[in-house]
């Protein structure tokens, strides 16, 4: 284990290996794209139902307060991720950083774990999709059989049919899966600043108070290995609404904002990495922090907190003041939301398996170019397969949260990692520096924390067993195929090493 924590990728070699020709990407893509990219990914059905869930069951109106408190604990760890991407500009993101700062051994694990949040968050996006795709099917009047399509499908064949789709738009291209993002994401924002727009004017003001309603005490619910694993280790119960259900309702709508990390997985792909990763990660984040916000203002205002559908809380307020129209119109965003969705997860998660692949940690077979449209398209396609396979045959409703450990895991090690970065390689240049070092990343790893604590119980017992799966493939294959035990991988971590000592 020891062998595996000194195996250092040094930043230089890091980069070296982006200018190899049957490994090297094409760099098509701006800031502007880079903030598509995030905005595409982030804004999926979290807009169209945590806010309401949130606010009828944990925050009242105050909802808007927990989306501002998720953002921020984002925005800690985008700062993070902003300066790790500008300084190491070479895809993969938490994995490649891991390998420069801990070592092989943790990028392995962190680039394991990250499959829980990109693969396994493409696949259950896939199966939301396939049902908002039935719902809408069913208002037309052709509704597909329960048996192939929606969240109860035995073999859901329109969420095989998004990712074969989607598959073939990532292999054609970083260019083409850029235009297709900005397309979707100038549909789903217009239907997003549709909605504001128009409930804006049925908002009553008497729906705002109380603004934070008066804490109660937690109805008897979850118990054992269903509990939040604070509750079980501590005892601790935050209760609903008050201050205690603001701060708990913001690590729920925490989860609408995973996503803003895929960004750096393409900077290998950026014309100007230095620049336009620090403005794509924190401008996303930033623009759908305020959308999030103004959402739930609205739909707050429109209808009195507790009346509020769990289900699609947006389409029923709308209904509740005479425009079922928008329940259409709100179900067509959603469509297009997930959509991008599912292209950017799987962009992400390919892009780290590549980055796996081209260090022999996985077979370097997998991390071929091609040499047309300048893709990673055998690992593309794996991964494609490897997704439709968990959206068409999976059960997935207990595995979600998974997807939340998982990019949780990964805020926390870049937190700890940009750190460490800086004291054992100070003279690196750095286009973006993490502000109040280190008390800011200190704090973003803290924060994080806390919202990992505040899962289950089961949730963790579930990752522990992954993480242990992970271990296993490593000391079975990748330390074993590694790239430091080639001809010169030996000598690139003893100089990776002196260079962090000096």
């Amino acid at each position: 284990m020891t062998a595996g924590m000194r195996r250092i990728k040094s930043v230089e070699d890091s980069i070296r290996d982006t200018d190899e020709p049957e490994h090297r990407l094409k760099k098509h893509l701006s800031g502007l794209d880079l903030t598509v990219f995030g905005v595409g990914v982030i804004i999926g059905t979290g807009i169209f139902v945590l806010t309401g869930v949130v606010a009828r069951d944990q925050a009242g109106p105050a909802v808007a307060i927990s989306f501002v408190i998720a953002g921020v604990v984002c925005g800690l760890a985008a700062i993070c991720y902003a300066e790790f991407a500008s300084t190491v500009p070479v895809a993969g993101s938490a994995y490649t950083f891991s390998y420069a700062t801990f070592g092989e051994l943790i990028a392995w694990i962190i680039g394991w774990d990250l499959v829980l949040e990109l693969a396994l968050g493409a696949a259950t996006v896939a199966v939301g999709w396939s049902g908002y795709l039935n719902q809408l099917l069913g208002d037309l009047g052709i509704p597909l059989p329960e048996s192939i399509a929606g969240e109860t499908a035995r073999f859901n064949i329109p969420a095989i049919v998004i990712v074969a789709v989607m598959t073939a738009v990532l292999i054609l291209g970083i260019k083409l899966s850029s235009r297709v993002t900005a397309v979707i994401v100038v549909i789903k924002v217009a239907i997003v600043l549709l909605v504001i727009g128009v409930g804006f004017f049925f908002v009553e003001a008497a729906n705002y108070s109380p603004f934070v309603p008066p804490a109660q005490p937690a109805e008897a619910g979850a118990t054992g290995w269903d509990a939040p694993l604070v509750q079980t280790l501590f005892g601790y119960d935050q209760g609903t609404f008050g201050w205690g259900g603001v701060m708990a309702g913001a690590a729920v709508v925490f989860f609408a904002f995973i996503g803003f990390d895929i960004v750096a997985t393409a900077a290998e792909e950026t014309r100007n990495p230095g620049r336009d990763l620090p403005r794509g990660i924190l401008g996303s984040l930033a623009i759908c922090t305020v959308l999030y916000v103004a959402v739930s203002l609205v739909v707050v205002g429109m209808q009195r907190y507790s009346e509020l559908s769990a289900d699609a809380p947006l389409a029923a307020a709308f209904s509740d003041v005479g425009l079922p129209i928008f329940a259409g119109i709100i179900s067509v965003g959603a469509l297009a939301g997930l959509t991008s969705v599912v292209m950017i997860l799987m962009l992400g998660q390919s892009r780290v398996l590549f980055a796996m692949s081209r260090d022999r940690l996985l077979p370097a077979g997998f991390a071929a170019v091609h040499p047309r449209y300048g893709t990673p398209y055998k690992i593309t396609i794996i991964t494609g397969v490897f997704v439709a396979v968990l959206a068409a045959a999976v059960p997935l409703e207990e595995l979600a949260n998974l997807v939340n450990i998982g990019t949780l895991f990964a805020f926390v090690l870049v937190s700890v990692g940009v750190i460490v970065l800086r004291r054992t390689r100070p003279d690196l240049p750095r286009a973006f520096r993490v502000p109040l070092m280190p008390v800011l990343p200190i704090l973003s790893a803290l924060a994080c924390l806390w919202l990992m604590l505040n899962l289950p119980g089961e949730t963790w017992w579930r990752f522990l067993v992954w993480m242990a799966l992970g271990f296993a493939m490593y000391f079975l294959y990748g330390r074993r195929n590694s790239r430091f035990n080639t001809p010169g991988g030996r000598e690139d971590a003893a100089a990776a090493n002196a260079a962090r000592r000096t």
